[in-house]
């Protein structure tokens, strides 16, 4: 593992961003500590002491900034995000992820 974390920024365009988020929240809930802000409609996922997401509800989409403590992670971590929101927007999956390369902060 790096010293210096990976940091990507995504966007997944869906119709209802918040609802998938609070499903993702309630899903991964029993495996981590999420949280969840409703008048900013922001999901929190710390998977590990090193590793997050944080998803904010935006027009159109979904704002993702995940972290993690290496870029072989970061890409591993985007696959099991799209996965799970796929799964909640069944109706409109597969959504359309944008996702800016893993930076070193």
């Amino acid at each position: 593992m790096s010293e210096t974390p990976a940091i990507a920024q995504g966007f997944a365009s869906c119709e209802k961003p918040e609802r998938y988020i609070q499903q993702l929240v309630s899903h991964w809930s029993h495996k981590m500590a999420t949280t969840y802000d409703e008048g900013d409609g922001m999901g929190a996922f710390p998977f590990s002491d090193v590793e997050s997401a944080v998803m904010l509800a935006r027009p159109g989409g979904i704002a993702i900034t995940l972290t993690t403590a290496d870029q072989e992670r970061n890409e591993h971590l985007r696959g099991v995000i799209e996965r799970h929101l796929d799964r909640f927007a069944f109706r409109e999956a597969p959504l359309d992820y944008k996702w800016e390369e893993p930076k070193e902060a």
